[in-house]
């Protein structure tokens, strides 16, 4: 039986979303989940108790217990210090599945395949690509030898695709990851009056909170605000909660995505305005909910089937009154409910995109 071995961080949901559809659709096969994190930093592991899951050298006890900018710094101190045991693991792995199929998900594991000569398949993410690499040229410089050493570039964006083109001069494969249609579709309330703002990002400088609270204070004072986020930074979360009004309602992390599509399916608006978004899975899951989601014009905006469209609300933070344009637009929006078309289900079921992508590519 020849493996697929995904190779990730434990906390992130990204990587074990995909794991976990992999594991699903190529049941014929061993799908297991090769990690040196998993659970630190105030992030629980996402992975199940049933999940095939080898350990390298766990770094958990070696971070900070909650996420902040220090934590950040002090965790790419220890990955740097941990590089030559997780290479001489890697390499350990490498030899007894000699067949296996490595999926790297994020840049540090596509550079640590990199050094340890495995041929993976890299899934870097938007901030790497788009962000990081114009910051610094060491970060650029290794970007693009971990790029250029993989055997196959994933990425979930055109823009995406242009970025690693331009870094690495690499072509890539664009695949929709998509969402767990039947997971939200069982939660779906076709009847329920919809209310409600909510935020779904996490809650880090990159994601803006803070500018939609203080929005919200200066034009909208009386309208609470929800929050959910899968992850936060310590500093700026305080910065938020200097911010919120005591009849905000703020989640945290909801247990699990059944819960976060049940809010979904009684939310009037999602609001979700990074300073860059490649194909924001978040905003997808939304739109399959019901929900009216405003955004931010990019790029990935132009690629959604003209049903989901209809659910955007494209909106300028630069103009005054710019939430309660979203307010009132998303109440025209929620008075038809969601069906996605079969082109809409093409792109975004994440079983169809499976399946499609592992006979390809996992074969």
């Amino acid at each position: 039986m020849r493996q697929i071995i995904i190779l990730a961080d434990g906390r992130d949901f990204h990587a074990i979303d995909w794991f976990h559809t992999i594991s699903k659709v190529c049941n014929e096969k061993s799908v297991i989940f090769l990690t040196d994190i998993l659970s630190a930093e105030g992030r629980l592991s996402l992975l199940k108790e049933t999940d095939y899951v080898i350990e390298m050298h766990n770094i958990d006890k070696w971070l900070f217990d909650t996420k902040s900018s220090y934590g950040d710094l002090w965790r790419n101190f220890v990955k740097l210090l941990s590089i030559p045991f997780q290479v001489f693991f890697l390499k350990k792995i490498a030899k007894k599945f000699p067949d296996a199929h490595f999926h790297a998900h994020s840049m540090y594991y596509i550079f640590l395949s990199w050094l340890s000569g495995i041929r993976s398949i890299g899934s870097p993410q938007g901030s790497e690509i788009l962000i990081r690499p114009f910051q610094s040229k060491l970060y650029h410089f290794f970007a693009r030898k971990s790029l250029q050493s993989a055997k196959l570039i994933v990425v979930d964006s055109e823009q995406l695709r242009r970025g690693i083109k331009k870094i690495a001069n690499r072509d890539s494969v664009v695949v929709q990851y998509g969402v767990d249609v039947d997971g939200i579709m069982n939660e779906r309330k076709f009847n329920c009056k919809r209310n409600g703002i909510l935020s779904i990002r996490g809650w880090y400088p990159l994601y803006r909170i803070a500018d939609i609270i203080s929005e919200r204070n200066i034009h909208l004072p009386n309208v609470p605000l929800k929050f959910i986020y899968p992850f936060y930074e310590y500093q700026y979360s305080k910065k938020i909660l200097a911010l919120v009004k005591s009849f905000d309602i703020v989640n945290g992390r909801l247990p699990f995505k059944k819960n976060v599509y049940e809010l979904l399916s009684r939310t009037q608006l999602v609001i979700s305005i990074p300073q860059s978004d490649s194909s924001p899975r978040s905003v997808y899951e939304s739109i399959f909910s019901g929900c009216a989601v405003a955004v931010t014009n990019n790029d990935w905006v132009n690629i959604l089937p003209d049903c989901m469209k209809k659910r955007i609300i494209i909106v300028d933070l630069e103009k005054p009154n710019w939430l309660y344009y979203a307010i009132e637009e998303s109440k025209k929006i929620i008075a038809t409910n969601y069906f996605p078309t079969k082109e809409a289900l093409d792109l975004f079921d994440q079983e169809r995109s499976m399946v499609c992508f592992a006979k390809k590519y996992y074969k």
